[in-house]
């Protein structure tokens, strides 16, 4: 048995002449050993392909050549297994190759040994502790807003953090998160963007604190930045039919006709289904609407029965020219379904918003469509998204209560409603004006 690291040196070199794997076989027998030593014996181990044994006596001295190998042959098993004996740069190049391979299960499994506390919460790095947050409330939201919290944890806050590993979920401060605000801006996003930000990373250190990872939630003393005053675009009334005119028939035509006929929202105009029309009391129900996410690099377009609020689930009455436009659009199915029989997608029979084969439509396929349409026909330009606000103005120039407005939006409360159209809503605000003349020129009488 050796003990001294100069004794330990000698005898390896000596025994590398008999036998290359001596060496490793001296090292069992040792007790103390130098660190510079064990890092030239972790060398020639993982020469020999001996990561393993690396791993488990020498507390992780594989190098990064090692794991650019493992990468490369794509043997994420060790690297799953071993990865907390890196060290943070090493593990920080593990975790980004296994995000450039689009490895989502091998990156939920380092969060959640993230989430075992595996490192004291003051050594966690934020982005490590974004990871596990979101690991852990995935299942728990949405998944539009999973992909959103996805892309902004490995996008900016990725980007920002990994660059400052000396800032830890133990050691954050107020300066160090208005430093990140102010990167961001200087990036050029609008302060709505920030405020997506700041209301994720709020929410996962709330989380923290309630686990006890912290003694307070630094984002407490930061204050949100101040929401852009965004007001729409609206086409008028002449507008509006103009444009429908020009694009009846396109494969959007349906979901155009609900925005801009019923102020719907995109998502909950390509999720109107069949079923909750009801013909003789010409109402349609709202219920579901179609979420698109990406999933391990694949698109998914999918229905969901889970709407924005409790408001947003509505029954709504149908005017003229949408129930219309219905009837053409169910005559229009049943001949494409004789037409493409087999080839026919039955599975989406129930949905308003198709294409010929009978597929779910995307919602960013609607809305690029719905731009080329624009631009091709030389109209005003608006987003999508404006048919929702030119069905709102049209309704308050025609002097329609807003209660009334708010519930066709599915607005959660008046008070959202107000805060966007209330400018719009001039005779009101003229008639109020009227009332207090009024009383004022009969107390002059």
């Amino acid at each position: 048995r050796l003990y001294e690291p100069v004794q330990i040196a000698s005898a390896q070199t000596l025994a590398r002449r008999q036998w290359p794997n001596a060496d490793l076989i001296i090292i069992d027998e040792c007790h103390t050993i130098s660190e510079t030593v064990k890092k030239r014996i972790s060398e020639r181990a993982n020469a020999l392909g001996m990561q393993d044994w690396v791993c488990k006596n020498l507390g992780g001295y594989a190098d990064a050549g090692t794991i650019e190998t493992a990468i490369a042959n794509g043997d994420w098993g060790w690297l799953g297994e071993h990865v907390w004996k890196f060290d943070d740069e090493l593990q920080q190049k593990v975790a980004l190759a296994a995000m450039k391979a689009e490895n989502w299960q091998w990156l939920s499994a380092y969060a959640e040994q993230i989430a075992q506390n595996k490192k004291p919460a003051s050594d966690i790095p934020i982005y490590d502790y974004m990871c596990a947050y979101f690991k852990k409330i995935e299942k728990n939201i949405q998944k539009s807003t999973a992909e959103s919290y996805r892309g902004m944890i490995n996008g900016r806050i990725r980007r920002y953090f990994t660059a400052r590993k000396e800032l830890t979920v133990g050691n954050i401060t107020a300066k160090d998160i208005e430093d990140f605000y102010d990167w961001m801006f200087e990036s050029g996003v609008v302060a709505n963007t920030v405020i997506h930000y700041h209301t994720v990373l709020h929410s996962a250190f709330k989380r923290a604190f309630k686990d006890g990872l912290i003694d307070s939630n630094p984002f407490d003393r930061i204050d949100r930045p101040k929401k852009n005053k965004f007001t729409g675009e609206n086409y008028s009334e002449e507008e509006l039919i103009a444009m429908l005119g020009l694009i009846r028939g396109d494969i959007i035509y349906p979901a155009v006709m609900l925005a801009g006929g019923l102020g719907l929202r995109r998502s909950e105009a390509l999720g109107a289904r069949w079923s909750r029309v009801d013909w003789e009391k010409k109402t349609i129900l709202l219920d579901t609407k179609i979420i698109e996410y990406k999933e391990n690099g694949k698109v998914i377009v999918e229905p969901v029965e889970e709407m924005k609020n409790k408001s947003s689930r509505r029954t709504l009455p149908l005017p003229d020219p949408v129930y219309e436009m219905l009837c053409e659009e169910r005559e229009k199915q049943d001949l494409y379904r004789r037409m493409f029989k087999g080839s026919y997608n039955r599975k989406y029979d129930d949905y308003i918003c198709v294409d010929q084969l009978g597929g779910l439509i995307r919602p960013n396929r609607v809305t690029q469509r719905f731009a080329d349409l624009i631009r091709q026909y030389g109209l005003r330009k608006i987003r999508f998204h404006d048919l929702r606000h030119t069905f709102a103005s049209i309704l308050i120039n025609q002097d329609v209560p807003l209660l009334n407005v708010s519930t066709f939006l599915g607005h959660s409360d008046l008070s959202t409603t107000a805060n966007i159209y209330a400018h719009l809503d001039k005779s009101k605000k003229q008639e109020s004006a009227d009332v207090i003349s009024s009383i004022f020129n009969k107390a002059k009488e």
